[in-house]
């Protein structure tokens, strides 16, 4: 989710002392923690906010877009606010201030983080959720990918279940094929490279003529495909949840595997390809 724009204005006498910023966020944390009422209710204790150096460094002004100004400040954001204020000189002035006009917005307890800049008698107060870690930093390399996907296919096939209305009993354990890998990696990073999902690659080709082409002699071949999952351990759900899918894991005549993921640009999304195989 991208971050969304909420500028508010306010200006008062400036008082006559002056303190740093961080005082202000100190106070912040400070109000936060502290029970009392807002809009005559009680609110609860929320949660101190980091102060991430990247935050102190946006410079927006009013009506400006703030995703914009987080973008270039080096901030990932999945959602963030902002209040503008002038007039206010030191940080007890600003913080009597936006705790009078938005108590509810700097008690809310989705934020984490929080960042002010002051520039010529002006604040910018910046409350943020940062943007989760991309997709490639939380998974693991590609071969190493591959085979927890297979550790969680060969959990399932340990265990009798149904795949819709059909019923499979346990399986034999799959073996790990670096050419059926090969063939999953192929596919799953032109998926990404062309942002499509399906089982016919752009090439027209299906998933024997890759694997054949990746070096793969076999007489079956299957083939698993699913895109947005986070985890290899989500994607196997997600397929021992849809009976097709689950029926080419629970199939013992299959007794080798490989499987991959790519990650499209620039939005990330991670592409799962699962290739099956029994070999001549």
């Amino acid at each position: 989710m991208k971050p969304m724009l909420f500028l508010f204005l306010l200006s008062a006498a400036p008082p006559v002392h002056g303190q740093p910023r961080e005082a202000l966020v100190d106070m912040i944390n400070a109000y936060r923690a502290a029970p009392g009422a807002c809009e005559g209710r009680p609110m609860p204790p929320a949660p101190a906010l980091a102060a991430p150096a990247a935050l102190s460094r946006v410079r927006v002004a009013s009506g400006t877009l703030l995703d914009v100004a987080l973008e270039r400040a080096g901030y990932a954001a999945q959602q963030a606010d902002a209040i503008y204020l002038t007039g206010a000189q030191d940080a007890a002035a600003a913080m009597a201030m936006i705790a009078q006009k938005h108590c509810r917005l700097l008690r809310s307890a989705r934020y984490t983080a929080v960042g002010v800049v002051r520039a010529q008698g002006s604040w910018l107060i910046v409350l943020a959720v940062p943007a989760p870690p991309p997709p490639e930093t939380r998974l693991p390399p590609q071969d190493e990918a591959g085979r927890q996907l297979m550790v969680e296919v060969n959990r399932a096939r340990a265990i009798e279940r149904r795949c819709g209305t059909r019923y499979f009993k346990a399986a034999p354990a799959l073996a790990w094929n670096a050419a059926l890998g090969d063939a999953a990696r192929a596919h799953s990073a032109d998926m990404a490279a062309q942002r499509y999902l399906d089982h016919k690659g752009k090439d027209g080709r299906m998933a024997p003529e890759r694997a054949a082409a990746a070096g793969y002699q076999g007489v079956r071949i299957g083939e698993n495909i699913a895109a947005g999952q986070g985890s290899a351990e989500e994607a196997v759900q997600g397929w021992l949840d849809s009976p097709g899918h689950c029926a080419n894991i629970m199939r013992e005549d299959f007794t080798e595997m490989g499987a991959a993921y790519a990650v499209s640009k620039p939005r990330a999304r991670i592409y799962w390809v699962q290739v099956l195989g029994t070999p001549r």
